[in-house]
């Protein structure tokens, strides 16, 4: 099967812009002791772990902005990434070609799901009914190239951010005009990725915040943001659709403080409008580590309350203040993030979406491939981990000892709320000061650390 480049007279196979540079038809499987960069070391896609195959347990996905749209921006400088199938223009024929590289590229590497924002994709038009045609062409593409390849849309999301239009917000801007048009536009995304058999729809509120509380009303932004939402599901029902709704938080950046802060305010901000039967949470660990937290922590909370829905499979580095997307390579990130995922049975119909770039001074097309390679086999390596520690049961009987008091008597009747203040102080009266029991954190790190 190849691809092909509707540029110039006749068709092009757009293979040619691997080909040329020495990347194989599909990354093979190389093993622990391979030192080919374009070879998994971790990832076999068929390796049966706990009943399941690591392709099913991991559900990988590309994103389309980083990895078919990144050039290597900083706030200090300009673009340092060239790609040859790139013409310098934002037409449709464009986009159509970079969306077929785009698959070529994610056959290669061997992953069943793409994600997309709808400016990804195609243009922006002069109105809102121009840039729904736009999307609509390319759109017609992506559903062929996708029957073509057997790569599916894990989910789509609407630019909520980008334009002036959006500089106050989206569904929170102070200006009805400009709800009204962020929520045609989620209109038109809703259908498109219910075309393409999307199995989630994100929303993540980048302008969804404040600079300043001087000129802001918080609860009646949030009150139409919780409107907003509603809308979303109303619309969902309308056409059909059967994606899970997803929300991803972050704390700041671009706006000081951004409303869907993290896991928990998600949370709460879900229960307190009545949103969360309809959502789910996308966790992407880089904004979690920009919230004061560690790269897991969001994973691990959105689990134990059910709202676990989908990853953004990215990280950031520990000693900088800003979102950079990295690529996760941290065998002890990516072991507690599949214990995780483990221990909740899957993470379907989410993935792992690798919300990553390459640095901006990886400028070759090879390094494409070797930033997903990495990442994958990061996976894979803390799915096998994950999957021995579970089975073992070392480390979870260790967590469990030390709730042990509450397994019975007085101790299971506080954690089901059936005592009172009053019995917890004759309780203490009867049995005195509490004995001291370590923690014992560097015992379970040490065990830990045989599985990472």
């Amino acid at each position: 099967m190849s691809i092909q480049d509707g540029q110039g007279k006749g068709t092009l196979d757009v293979a040619h812009y691997f080909d040329d540079e020495g990347i194989p038809a599909k990354i093979p499987y190389g093993g622990t002791s391979s030192r080919n960069p374009l070879a998994f070391k971790y990832y076999d896609e068929n390796q049966i772990v706990r009943g399941k195959s690591m392709r099913e347990w991991l559900r990988f996905s590309v994103c389309y902005w980083h990895t078919m749209r990144g050039v290597g921006l900083d706030p200090f400088g300009g673009g340092t990434i060239s790609r040859p199938w790139e013409d310098g223009t934002d037409g449709l024929e464009n986009a159509k070609r970079r969306l077929r590289v785009a698959f070529e590229f994610m056959k290669r590497l061997g992953v069943p799901f793409w994600t997309f924002h709808d400016r990804d994709i195609a243009p922006e038009g002069a109105t809102l009914a121009e840039s729904g045609k736009l999307l609509d062409a390319v759109v017609d593409l992506a559903v062929e190239l996708q029957s073509s390849t057997g790569i599916s849309c894990l989910w789509g999301t609407a630019n909520l951010f980008s334009t002036r239009r959006y500089m106050n917000g989206a569904s929170t801007n102070p200006d009805a005009h400009v709800f009204a048009y962020a929520a045609a536009q989620v209109k038109k995304v809703m259908e498109v990725t219910h075309r393409l058999g999307g199995q989630n729809l994100v929303f993540w509120g980048g302008r969804e915040g404040y600079q300043s509380l001087l000129n802001t009303d918080v609860r009646q932004e949030l009150d139409h943001m919780a409107a907003f939402f509603r809308m979303v599901v109303a619309y969902k029902a309308k056409i059909g659709a059967t994606y899970q709704l997803l929300l991803e938080p972050k704390p700041k950046e671009p706006t000081a403080h951004q409303y869907d802060y993290d896991a928990q305010t998600v949370i709460c901000f879900l229960k307190t409008y009545g949103l969360d039967k309809d959502f789910k949470i996308n966790i992407e660990p880089n904004h979690t580590t920009l919230a004061g937290h560690c790269a897991e922590h969001d994973v691990v909370m959105a689990s134990k309350f059910g709202m676990l829905g989908s990853i953004d499979a990215n990280t950031g580095v520990a000693h900088l203040g800003w979102d950079t997307d990295c690529f996760m390579a941290d065998p002890q990130q990516t072991t507690l993030i599949m214990k995780t995922v483990l221990e909740q049975g899957g993470i379907a119909p989410g993935g792992l979406n690798f919300d990553a770039k390459v640095r901006r001074e990886s400028t070759a097309l090879e390094d494409m491939f070797i930033a997903h390679i990495q990442g994958m086999d990061a996976f894979a390596k803390g799915l096998v981990g994950a999957a021995a520690l579970l089975e073992e049961g070392l480390l979870p009987r260790m967590v469990a000892a030390r709730y042990a008091s509450y397994a019975e008597g007085f101790g299971k009747r506080l954690a089901e709320g059936q005592a009172s203040l009053e019995e917890c102080e004759a309780f203490v009266a009867e049995h005195g000061e509490p004995r001291q029991v370590s923690g014992s954190q560097e015992k379970f790190q040490s065990i830990f650390n045989t599985y990472a």
